[in-house]
């Protein structure tokens, strides 16, 4: 049989004429007969006679659980859920080992290797201690949830669920003034944020997939949830008795990972209805038969297609980041580090919002990642403290193992529970990673758009932990 993408009009003129000389005269009845019988055959398989009971159909009664009016977002919910416990717990491991072979082991070879040649400290500590550890941060933290998330979100688009999360949020993002395939993009960016930007391309219409761009950080990234779950277990969880510690952190991670979603739908309707104003296409969605996964042709696309580029471009990024850290830490002026001056100058302002000058200044200089925040976060504060004993000096990020070493050194740099709640809530909203951006502008070609999507996020992180802030201090008298 011929393909038919590729049969011209010729060609099925001339299989006409061949078809009406073997038929001959009865051509037509036969013509007919032939379409009768495949529409006999096609409301067979449709529609269930009156006094007999309909056949099994397993696609349409999966459907009629997931895409159920009372069950299809608490069905989707637990997919979800499933997948990020998966994603989070699979990768705790693999992360560990990563961090062990190039940060516990190479690092300090490394080390060894540069002092053997006689490297100056200054040159030692900007290359190994800022640009090596920046990128062995990256990789170890980053590369296990990819490796993980990318192919099982895969997995659940070959069976044909995907097509029905669309489905099931269509009307909230249509009512949102966005397009229901966006459903799908902000679904990618709990992985991903810039795999996510790439993955608007399946949305026609120019104006909502901006929209969806814009508004895809609200996914709460792989790169942002070890933020969220530290912060929380140290100090919601901290809150509760040690048997409720787990359910009450993870509960309070999964708020924000909702109160994401939720500024998604309120910001795409608000930018429909200002500057990319404009009616919500139709969204014509075939719900496609589900079908076996392909497992390993999935493992290998999604690892080479979107972990391994997005990583590199990670990569990329975050070793001039490391440089920058090393220097803020470590170049003096007037007395004391730039990093110190920052972090004095910003603190008023800092403090206003219920955060602190190390937190604002780890932002700043971890925007090519957000893997490296927390690492950061801990070396900023030992040194703005003068904290002696922990860690390896200025400029050298580092990690605990223990969460109550970590707590400690928090609580050192003045932390509070405001200072963690309005942590979470900065580590959602607030500018993208610089992959994002770049992957942004790749996909935009607009300096405009980009500047939008970046600055958009940031300036409402800090009017709501400015709010948060306000509102818990009136509280508490």
């Amino acid at each position: 049989m011929k393909d038919e993408k590729n049969v011209t009009s010729d060609e099925l003129l001339s299989d006409a004429a061949k078809l009406r000389w073997e038929v001959g005269p009865n051509f037509h009845d036969t013509l007919m007969e032939a379409i009768y019988t495949d529409a006999s055959e096609i409301a067979n398989r449709s529609v269930t006679p009156s006094g007999e009971q309909p056949k099994f159909n397993w696609d349409r009664s999966i459907d009629n659980l997931v895409t159920s009016r009372w069950l299809g977002f608490p069905i989707m919910l637990f997919m979800l859920t499933v997948v990020f416990w998966l994603t989070i717990e699979g990768a705790n491991v693999p992360s560990a080992m990563l961090a062990s072979l190039l940060i516990d082991t190479f690092h300090p070879v490394l080390k060894g290797l540069a002092a053997d040649m006689g490297l100056p400290w200054w040159l030692d500590g900007f290359l190994l201690d800022g640009m090596y550890l920046s990128m062995a941060w990256v990789i170890s933290v980053m590369l296990p949830p990819m490796a993980i998330f990318f192919p099982l979100f895969t997995l659940l688009e070959d069976f044909g669920y995907l097509p029905r999360v669309a489905f099931n949020l269509d009307n909230l993002f249509r009512r949102a003034g966005a397009h229901g395939k966006q459903a799908l993009t902000m679904s990618m960016g709990f992985g991903c944020n810039a795999a996510a930007i790439v993955s608007t391309r399946v949305i026609d219409s120019p104006r909502e997939r901006l929209i969806a761009i814009i508004t895809n950080n609200f996914a709460l990234c792989n790169g942002r949830w070890p933020t969220q779950i530290l912060v929380a277990s140290i100090f919601i969880g901290g809150m509760v008795p040690a048997h409720l510690a787990g359910l009450v952190s993870a509960a309070a991670v999964v708020g924000v990972a909702v109160l994401g979603i939720v500024l998604s739908f309120v910001v795409s309707w608000v930018l429909s209805h200002s500057i990319l104003k404009g009616e919500a296409s139709a969204f014509s969605l075939e719900l496609p038969p589900y079908r076996p996964p392909r497992i390993l042709q999935t493992i290998y696309t999604s690892l080479i297609d979107r972990t391994l580029i997005v990583l590199w471009r990670a990569v990329v990024f975050a070793i001039p980041a490391g440089a920058a850290i090393w220097l803020t830490a470590n170049v003096q002026f007037g007395g004391s580090s730039l990093a110190e001056q920052f972090i004095d100058w910003s603190n008023p302002f800092a403090f206003m919002i219920g955060l602190n000058g190390v937190i604002l200044l780890a932002y700043i200089v971890a925007i090519p990642a957000n893997e490296i925040v927390i690492p950061t976060i801990l070396m900023l504060t030992v040194l703005s403290s003068g904290m002696a004993g922990v860690g390896e000096g200025a400029g050298v990020m580092f990690e605990l193992e223990s969460e109550s070493a970590t707590a400690a050194i928090f609580l050192s740099g003045g932390w509070n529970l405001l200072t963690a709640v309005n942590l979470m809530l900065f580590s959602l909203v607030h500018n993208p990673c610089s992959t994002t951006i770049y992957t942004i502008w790749k996909e935009t070609k607009s300096g405009k758009w980009t500047t939008i999507s970046a600055l958009l996020p940031v300036v409402m992180g800090f009017v709501i932990c400015f709010f948060v802030a306000q509102v818990w201090r009136l509280a508490a008298g």
